[in-house]
């Protein structure tokens, strides 16, 4: 347990891979897998030969992504987890809605693509999916195994005040922000378990390497600061957070204690 009263301020999850969050009150988590639906779909951004029925880890260049693709943050989606359907909404109105587990519902997603960023792309555009893994959905994240993301909300303000800048803690893309923490706690807590709720159990196993997808606003799109660069001058490291395997599965929600 931490020596510090700490809350889960904030749950989050990607469904798809590069767009927008989606704000959860609460969420059941499975041993050794990532969120419900996190990363569950990807943008292919030219053929990757990524195989639905083995699924094998990619880098996250050979996606659309915001380190590369920064107009996506301009995009505002939702999805439902009970029928899979992503809607997209591009300046102000839907754009298109499909069902991401059929082949039309794919192709219109595809086809929105093309149109919204044809410069950007290495090859058609093309949805894949992670739904039907052996052992599991597969995840698209930024790293090969399965893990949840965590962001301390004390060391982005830190960020903030050396960037002379307001940091929406957003720009992170993570699956649980706290509060409660002192700035850069989370790095004391590597490969040691958190209790998350009453229940679950999270190891921490990684400091998260921030990449250029931070500087990216993620209510407008522009990319108008450089968190790496800023994280490396001011603190010798361009880290901020850490990722944990999820060891005893259950449901957390936000407000929940964590330590």
């Amino acid at each position: 347990m931490s020596e510090f009263t700490a809350r889960i301020e904030g749950l989050y999850r990607y469904p798809v891979k590069g767009l927008s969050p989606q704000k959860l009150d609460r969420i059941a988590l499975a041993p050794g897998q990532t969120l419900p639906a996190d990363r569950l779909y990807a943008i292919e951004n030219g053929p990757t030969g990524f195989d639905p029925a083995a699924p094998a880890y990619f880098p996250k260049q050979r996606f659309l992504m915001l380190m590369r693709n920064e107009r996506l943050a301009s995009l505002r989606t939702d999805y439902d987890e009970a029928t899979h359907t992503l809607a997209i909404e591009a300046e102000g109105r839907e754009a298109v809605r499909g069902d991401l587990r059929t082949k039309e519902g794919r192709l219109a997603v595809e086809a929105f693509f093309r149109r919204f960023m044809p410069a950007e792309l290495n090859g058609p555009p093309k949805v894949l999916s992670g739904d039907n893994a052996a052992g599991g959905p597969h995840s698209f994240s930024d790293v090969a195994r399965k893990v949840v993301s965590i962001i301390n909300l004390a060391s982005v303000a830190e960020v903030e005040k050396a960037a002379g800048h307001p940091v929406d803690p957003l720009r992170f893309r993570a699956n649980i922000y706290v509060s409660g923490w002192p700035a850069w706690h989370e790095f004391d807590l590597l490969d040691r378990t958190l209790t998350a709720g009453d229940a679950v159990r999270l190891k921490v196993v990684k400091r998260i390497v921030r990449c250029a997808a931070t500087n990216v606003d993620p209510a407008t799109g522009i990319r108008d600061l450089t968190i790496p660069k800023t994280l490396l001058q001011t603190f010798g490291h361009a880290d901020c957070g850490v990722y944990a395997e999820v060891a005893t599965g259950g449901e957390i929600a936000a407000s929940d204690p964590i330590g």
